[in-house]
């Protein structure tokens, strides 16, 4: 069975609206950094993710084919660095899309670079102090590479039945977790050089982003992995060990503060840790992995404190730097990741009021095996314009395409 939107309630089309109001400003304003900002970056690449689930949520075909343009002018491509998870992040996008379409041109280039990773294992291991392990960013040494990461190696192994991508994945996230969860307090450390530290409160430091691109990454896991995996129980049982800590460090306005254990220490609002906690628990409840009468109103009341951190022209503030540590902040940044987390948060806000939408049949991948993720269906596009000239580089820039966006209708 395939995936149909599902006719919109009243309070649904304020959820929608705000969610389509939010990505038309972060299309009319890309990031302007040549480094964090490129449309193949992970920055972008996460705010890819919630474009996508927002595809999911809308009848426009509009988003959709704004990320078709992109794809084609990154040429389907993942990002430069081969091992880091960084660049793996826009292949996600990559391979929903062929799922939708299954046009080879927008697989290869991702399961070749997946390919060359296993026949060339990356070096180093897992500590993060440069001096001592050069080779660090070769691995999954950083809580946020679980996000960046597994998902895609999963949706690959969905995409091709291919049984290493999965096994990669899986192996790969519990050798990081096995390093960097903190077994007292149900929280992961950034990273290594976190384990010594300890906030003016006397508490370990645990960052809220952090927390939330790993709690978030295992919901993009668990949708994808087997029901009949040996290490769902596993998986399950993070989610929900994390799931009731998160919950429990939320503060009454519905926000998450920047440090987890010393939130009074940074009082600041902060919306992209905030939206990938709401989308994962919410995620929970719509497949019955959390208690809807326990988990429900913290999602209610982050994705209230979400929605009033946008502003009327669709801009989401409150989003703390790019970085890796609990800081103050200006109130009015933002970031198109933050935007990312929002989109996913409201996706799946939206699936609170459609129970029906949580029992749907999904589709095996090539390997036969249950999954938790759905295929879409979508227009089909025309093969790819090439010149000799050209060396198979389209005719415009992933930047072009990126400003192209805002005149779409």
């Amino acid at each position: 069975m395939l995936c149909a939107v599902q006719p919109l309630v009243a309070d649904d089309v304020d959820v929608l609206a705000l969610m389509e109001r939010a990505v038309d400003w972060q299309f009319a304003h890309p990031k302007q950094d040549p480094v964090e900002g490129k449309p193949d970056g992970w920055a972008n690449g996460t705010f890819y993710t919630g474009v996508m689930a927002l595809v999911r949520s809308t009848a426009s075909p509009r988003f959709h084919d704004a990320m078709l343009r992109i794809a084609e002018a990154n040429r389907w491509q993942p990002a430069a660095r081969p091992y880091h998870a960084d660049d793996h992040v826009v292949t996600q996008t990559y391979l929903e899309l062929y799922l939708q379409h299954r046009d080879p041109r927008m697989l290869a280039p991702t399961k070749e670079r997946f390919d060359w990773i296993l026949a060339h294992p990356a070096k180093g291991g897992l500590d993060f102090d440069a001096a001592k392990n050069p080779h660090r960013l070769e691995q999954w040494s950083w809580c946020d590479a679980l996000f960046m990461a597994p998902p895609a190696w999963l949706r690959l192994w969905q995409a091709t039945g291919d049984r290493r991508y999965l096994d990669f994945a899986v192996d790969h996230w519990w050798r990081t977790s096995d390093y960097l969860y903190d077994r007292e307090e149900h929280l992961f450390f950034r990273d290594s050089t976190m384990f010594p530290k300890r906030e003016k409160n006397g508490r370990k430091i645990f960052w809220s982003r952090g927390n939330g691109w790993v709690l978030a990454g295992l919901a993009r896991v668990l949708e994808i992995l087997p029901s009949n995996h040996p290490t769902r129980p596993r998986f399950e049982g993070q989610f929900r060990e994390m799931a009731a800590t998160i919950a429990a460090l939320q503060r009454p306005d519905g926000y998450w503060r920047s440090s987890l254990l010393n939130p009074d220490g940074y009082p600041m609002h902060e919306t992209s840790g905030t939206g990938f906690y709401c989308y994962a628990l919410a995620w929970g409840i719509n497949h019955s992995m959390l208690e809807r009468a326990r988990f429900e109103p913290v999602v209610r009341r982050a994705w209230t404190a979400l929605a009033n951190a946008v502003q009327a022209d669709g801009r989401l503030t409150h989003v703390q730097p790019i970085g890796g540590t609990p800081v103050m902040f200006d109130p009015e940044w933002t970031e198109p990741f933050g935007v990312g987390a929002l989109l996913l948060a409201g996706s799946e806000v939206l699936k609170l009021s459609r129970p029906q939408e949580n029992a749907r049949q999904v589709l095996p991948p090539d390997g036969g095996e249950k999954t938790g993720f759905v295929r879409l269906t979508g227009p089909k596009i025309p093969p790819t314009t090439r010149t000799d000239s050209d060396d198979g580089r389209r005719g415009s820039s992933p930047e072009l395409a990126v400003r192209e966006l805002q005149v779409l209708p």
